[in-house]
């Protein structure tokens, strides 16, 4: 076996083994996003609780029975979208080459050809579909486009919820709504309660609109953070700790994939250099 093929070998091989770390991958984070959908619900019903009860008990009790029941039930329907909304983003590619943002990791056509067909026929159900062997690098590029999604679908859902809180009049409209959105965004704009994930605010209002003069106002808001969901749940710091795991495999494959690619290009160059050379 010359030195080409021998290389090609342990590229095929390395491209199954990644293969399967893909599949462990998608396994845990199906099972976490399950579990986050469910756990999402409970947090944005105690958080929305707090705001109502002890942020804004008067402006609730103002509220008709019907309006109290129809708020809750919208409450419950935002919940809902958001567990659907993380469900949705497990899809994995079927071509993850598409994710890719550096050519210089794009797959070389001669190396991974052999192990190609080992990736060509998986199940027509199943959400792992690779048309092409997956490349660590585009493995590590698809999770941390899933982490991204996962925060953005807690935002949007602590938006929703601020914004109907705020139209039923529970939070005070003294704060317009797209600064309210922006500090629910930023985080760091408000002051975090451990726990709660709420978003307290410090906001310089006007006292009246013929007056110059300004005061300052709470403002309590829902802000659905990660680190504090997972920090109350055991089960998903324990499928969180499995993800960490297969990342930190994944990221030694793609060290070890990057080294043989460069051995296959060294090879290649060493007989492309002996093909065209003559002596005079």
């Amino acid at each position: 076996m010359n030195a080409v093929e021998r290389i090609e070998q342990d590229l095929a091989k390395m491209e199954e083994a990644i293969a399967h770390l893909a599949s462990q991958l998608h396994d845990s984070y199906a099972t976490y996003v399950t579990l986050l959908g469910q756990t999402v619900q409970k947090h944005l019903k105690q958080a929305s609780y707090q705001v109502c009860t002890q942020g804004y008990p008067d402006a609730f009790l103002s509220l008709s029975f019907n309006q109290r029941q129809n708020l809750q039930q919208a409450l419950r329907q935002i919940g809902k979208e958001g567990q659907e909304e993380l469900i949705l983003h497990l899809q994995l590619p079927q071509d993850l080459s598409s994710i890719l943002e550096d050519e210089e990791l794009e797959p070389m056509a001669e190396s991974t050809e052999s192990s190609a067909e080992t990736t060509a026929n998986p199940s027509p159900d199943s959400a792992l579909a690779p048309q092409k062997p997956i490349l660590p690098n585009q493995l590590l590029q698809w999770q941390e486009m899933l982490e991204d999604k996962i925060a953005l679908t807690l935002q949007t859902v602590s938006v929703k919820t601020n914004r109907l809180l705020q139209q039923e009049g529970i939070i005070p409209d003294k704060l317009p709504p797209t600064v309210l959105e922006a500090a629910t965004k930023a985080d760091a704009a408000g002051e975090s309660s451990p726990g709660s994930n709420l978003l307290n605010l410090l906001v310089e209002t006007q006292m009246s609109d013929d007056d110059d003069d300004t005061t300052l106002t709470r403002i309590i808001a829902v802000n659905l953070r990660l680190s504090e969901i997972e920090f109350t749940e055991p089960q998903l710091v324990k499928v969180r700790n499995q993800i960490r795991h297969l990342i930190a495999h994944t990221t030694k494959f793609q060290r070890q994939y990057r080294k043989k690619q460069r051995e296959w290009t060294v090879v290649q160059a060493e007989a492309a250099w002996r093909a065209s050379w003559f002596e005079d």
